[in-house]
């Protein structure tokens, strides 16, 4: 397998109050294989969601470059960064981040608006990404009339629906029961062996790394295994 994103020699610092440097990324090097489901693993504070960002485009490290698809993202511009996160990645967050006003099958057709996905695919499409995540008979209610679970797979069907090229899933069971989390993993591990898709997902649960095809272990924001 061939890497689809590359991080070489990465690091991030921030300034705090006080004028001092904090190095939350050090000399960071990961290869992200294509159609593999990755876990970047850590305590909180380690640094996992800071590598997370910096792999989707979200934030720019302070050295070091990531690759995607022999594209050098970090040299881009802000707009271009943006249309590569449009079309090209997506996210499922912790906080799920749907819109409440509007319903699963809005949120999902909201999101293939977004991506350009052609108008007349679309009902079709959502409804297959709602099925293939079990929610074929909740599509039509609120998130606030949802499960924890429920809305974390409307926001899984939201991700994948416009076929995107990588996933990345930041602590997305972390609000989750276990029985629920175990689902919700199981679905991504699904969605690898069945769609070819690839999710980098970041978690401090230790339970989460049976289902994993390659686990990063940061501490201190350092690799460490």
């Amino acid at each position: 397998m061939s890497a689809i994103l590359t991080a070489e020699n990465v690091c991030r610092d921030f300034k705090i109050g006080d004028g001092s440097v904090v190095n939350a990324l050090k000399n960071i090097n990961v290869e992200i294989e294509q159609g593999k489901l990755t876990v970047l693993r850590g305590r909180s504070g380690s640094g996992k969601t800071t590598l997370i960002n910096i792999l989707g485009a979200l934030d720019r490290p302070t050295e070091g470059k990531v690759m995607f698809l022999d594209e050098d993202i970090t040299a881009l511009s802000d707009k271009q960064r943006d249309e590569k996160r449009r079309y090209d990645m997506s996210f499922v967050f912790q906080s799920v981040a749907l819109i409440s006003s509007m319903t699963g099958y809005e949120n999902v057709e909201f999101g293939l608006r977004l991506a350009g996905y052609p108008a007349a695919q679309r009902e079709e499409r959502v409804k297959m990404c709602l099925a293939n995540v079990g929610l074929a008979k909740r599509m039509h209610h609120r998130p606030g009339e949802m499960s924890g679970g429920e809305q974390q797979r409307v926001a899984i069907a939201r991700a994948i629906a416009h076929s995107p090229k990588i996933i990345f899933a930041d602590e997305p069971t972390a609000e989750l029961d276990t029985q629920t989390s175990l689902y919700i993993v199981k679905l991504f591990k699904e969605l690898v062996e069945k769609e070819g898709m690839t999710i980098v997902m970041t978690t401090h649960d230790p339970s989460m790394m049976d289902v994993a095809d390659v686990v990063y272990t940061l501490e201190d924001g350092e690799i460490v295994e």
